[in-house]
């Protein structure tokens, strides 16, 4: 039986907690333009998916898309370093992935500048050797394209890959990309909300990721 050997992160809700940082950059962003801001799960809904889509729905034009873009940017970054922070154990894991020789890669639809900020700010730089942001494809979650990109970077076996995700678009990508798929529940999603997606393993700590094998 063959061993894992290559593992993709989703980054927001995976990695690092951006929950807060992300729905205050939402609702900032609403109350500029609209004057008022849906519930909270309404974008909780569509997090894993780039800025653009889950802005779209409520703007007049694409051009409207491209400001609410820049609003919700502005706020982000500047809020960005006081409210960002990794997830306890994540850096452990994803250094003794690679002590063991593992291929370890980030699968996100954030944008690359944001992506970049937030390992910075987190303490996670120079731990993964490939990085799929949505920048860098056409397609993205649920659509299985940035998954398959990074098993093409690393060079990797589908075969030998899981995909640590934290909502229902990373296990999506994952299962119909040919991967194992993981749910994250330290992220902001219950067991109830991906039980639907089926994923490979459940993990409910960072640490559980060292114990994940092939079944």
């Amino acid at each position: 039986m063959p061993k894992l050997d290559t593992y993709l992160f989703d980054l927001d809700g995976t990695l690092i907690d951006s929950l807060e940082l992300i729905l205050k950059s939402y609702r900032h962003t609403l109350m500029v333009h609209r004057g008022s801001a849906p519930a909270d799960e309404v974008w909780k809904a569509g997090i894993g998916t780039p800025l653009r889509t889950q802005l779209a729905p409520f703007a007049e034009d694409a051009a409207e898309v491209e400001r609410m873009v820049d609003t919700f940017r502005e706020y982000n970054f500047a809020n960005h370093d006081r409210m960002m922070r990794s997830f306890p154990g994540t850096r452990d894991a994803v250094s003794a992935l690679k002590a063991n020789g593992n291929k370890v890669g980030i699968v996100t639809s954030k944008a690359r500048k944001g992506t970049k900020k937030g390992l910075i700010t987190c303490g996670l730089t120079g731990l993964f050797e490939t990085i799929v942001a949505a920048d860098d494809v056409d397609k993205h979650k649920p659509d299985p394209t940035p998954v398959f990109q990074a098993l093409e970077l690393l060079s990797a076996d589908a075969e030998r890959t899981v995909f640590i995700g934290d909502s229902r678009f990373d296990m999506a990508a994952g299962r119909d990309a040919g991967v194992r798929t993981a749910a994250a529940l330290w992220g902001p999603f219950e067991r109830t909300d991906l039980e639907p997606y089926s994923p490979n393993y459940w993990l409910n700590e960072p640490a559980d990721i060292l114990r994940i094998e092939i079944d």
